[in-house]
């Protein structure tokens, strides 16, 4: 759980209270889209939980020539492991309405379809040993649809991929 209490985190000032690594995600930016945040807070948790350290963001893995594919947004460092960290976001607007199984399964399809591919296509000095789709949840609802949706895909999709639920409470909107 990643709970930002009263405080949006939103701040630019509040970034020095962040990991070197978080710092240079949110300071890199991402390859397209309003994932900024959501990767730079993922990586967050696996600095502190996982002692993971950052080798490069999504813009800097190098790819076989003329790849097209889906990206991994993170390279990290785990114990002596390579590992490529793909972030999603968990939610549905309004933030009221339920998080079907349904929905959940479609974002995992697409996902874990895209770390297969990312992983076909990195080179091969960027290449990583595993790969972990780092989920980051609105609130205990969505978490509990994205365990139902995992446990119901096809191990071929699952593949090796770790599947890693962070659900966020408080006042976490920038995460979304």
């Amino acid at each position: 759980r990643l709970d930002f209490m009263m405080d949006a985190f939103d701040d630019p000032a509040e970034r020095s209270l962040l990991s070197a690594g978080a710092q240079q995600i949110l300071s890199e930016g991402t390859a397209g889209g309003s994932s900024g945040i959501s990767e730079a807070f993922a990586f967050e948790v696996l600095a502190r939980c996982e002692g993971a350290s950052l080798l490069k963001t999504e813009t800097f893995i190098d790819y076989e020539l003329d790849y097209t594919g889906s990206i991994t947004d993170i390279l990290v460092m785990m114990g002596s492991e390579k590992i490529g960290v793909s972030v999603t976001r968990a939610f549905i607007f309004p933030t009221t309405d339920p998080y079907t199984v349904a929905r959940a399964t479609d974002l995992l399809t697409d996902k874990l379809a895209g770390v297969l591919e990312s992983s076909a296509g990195v080179r091969a000095a960027d290449a990583w040993t595993k790969q972990i789709l780092a989920v980051v949840a609105y609130g205990t609802m969505h978490a509990e649809s994205i365990a139902t949706a995992w446990a119901s895909l096809d191990a071929s999709l699952r593949a090796d991929t770790i599947v890693y639920v962070i659900v966020t409470d408080g006042d976490d909107d920038p995460l979304y």
